[in-house]
């Protein structure tokens, strides 16, 4: 993620920034320049220009804005929507087709929670140039998002998960108590909202990159055969735990559970990479330690802005990156913020996932104007 600054006054603007803390200007992320922008009313003279904005980014000066219906009227959402798409919500919120119930106390919050995730996860999509299109868009396929409560005072439960296209967030997942202590019962390292967002998203992907293209034998050679009796695996993973040799083979314990959560695990781990190296690439942070000595120490050690179509230069930054963090967290006496070992073939899944991404984007490049939303 990076960071941006705002046109009007130097500004420094983050992603989910809704003002300038210098200029107090309107600031929305405008999905069509992938920037944060301050933004200027336009004057409402009773025709056109009511409610519309106009960016001071120099390469959107003269385009006209309006913010997403959930940006006035409720208050969790940043994102801005150009003036001629006669769409009232962003291309963040249309994705959205359940909403909780609002009249709940705390479930405002919670939804805007949760919206952030997606958003950071919609972030990274478009600049992987993964396809990305609603339900409306494309029915059988495309992608939504439901975020529901428990009913029945917890007796009916909702199950976070992915469906067709649909993936499902229990509003729960929204509260970081409830969150780690489900981490803890479950003996995860890692649980965030963000990480559910990217793993179920791995599932989707699953069915629109791997599942009916030529990559599903190479799959299946690298992850396993996805069609092992899925529901059996649940409940021998829940019984007898983890293959015991997990941390050499997979990125998590949970991946060990079935192909198919190796590769959403895997997925997962690959956007937090992604998305964690723009970050620091964005503040000016590139490390390379003396001494490191690592299956990847062996690698090219550029430290160089990031290049995504170079696997050996992400992972050769990744590394230097997560031990710095960690000592960081160290010396506040924190947790270490990356729980993680990555071995040898968890790298080589990433790789896999690395080089799936480059091919569907280089696809999706080279289709013809108004076909762009055909996934690879």
């Amino acid at each position: 993620m990076k960071i941006f600054s705002c046109s009007a006054c130097d500004g420094v603007l983050f992603f989910e920034n809704t003002h300038c803390t210098g200029c107090k200007r309107v600031v929305a992320y405008l999905p069509d320049q992938t920037a944060a922008s301050s933004l200027d009313p336009m004057p409402k003279d009773g025709g056109d220009a009511a409610d519309l904005f106009v960016s001071t980014l120099p390469a959107a000066r003269k385009r006209r804005y309006r913010l997403c219906r959930n940006y006035t009227e409720h208050g969790v959402c940043n994102w801005a929507i150009p003036a001629d798409d006669a769409n009232a919500f962003c291309l963040s919120c249309r994705l959205t087709t359940v909403i909780p119930d609002l009249s709940q106390s705390g479930t405002k919050g919670a939804w805007q929670r949760l919206e952030n995730a997606k958003r950071r996860l919609l972030y990274t999509l478009f600049a992987l140039s993964l396809p990305v299109q609603s339900k409306l868009e494309r029915p059988e396929d495309g992608l939504a998002f439901a975020f529901k409560q428990d009913e029945d005072g917890g007796m009916t439960k909702v199950l976070t998960g992915h469906d067709r296209g649909l993936i499902t967030i229990n509003l729960r997942e929204a509260d970081s108590s409830v969150r780690e202590k489900t981490r803890e019962e479950l003996g995860e390292a890692y649980r965030t909202l963000l990480g559910h967002f990217r793993h179920e998203s791995g599932h989707y992907y699953w069915t629109r990159l791997i599942q009916t293209s030529r990559r599903i034998e190479p799959f299946r050679r690298m992850f396993g055969d996805e069609r092992l009796d899925y529901d059996k695996a649940v409940q021998h993973h829940y019984a007898q735990g983890p293959s015991p040799d997990w941390p050499v083979r997979f990125v998590s314990a949970y991946a060990s559970l079935h192909p198919w959560e190796d590769w959403a695990e895997t997925w997962a781990h690959y956007l937090h990479m992604v998305d964690t190296l723009e970050t620091a690439r964005s503040h000016g942070v590139a490390l390379r330690p003396t001494g490191v000595k690592s299956v990847v120490s062996r690698m090219k050690m550029t430290v160089r802005a990031l290049d995504f179509d170079d696997f050996r230069d992400l992972i050769s930054a990744w590394v230097p990156l997560t031990l710095a963090v960690n000592n960081l967290n160290r010396s506040m006496g924190l947790p270490d913020a990356y729980p993680f070992v990555l071995c040898g073939d968890a790298i080589a899944k990433l790789q896999f996932v690395h080089d799936v991404v480059e091919e569907s984007a280089a696809l999706r490049s080279t289709l013809p104007s108004g076909a762009v939303g055909v996934g690879a």
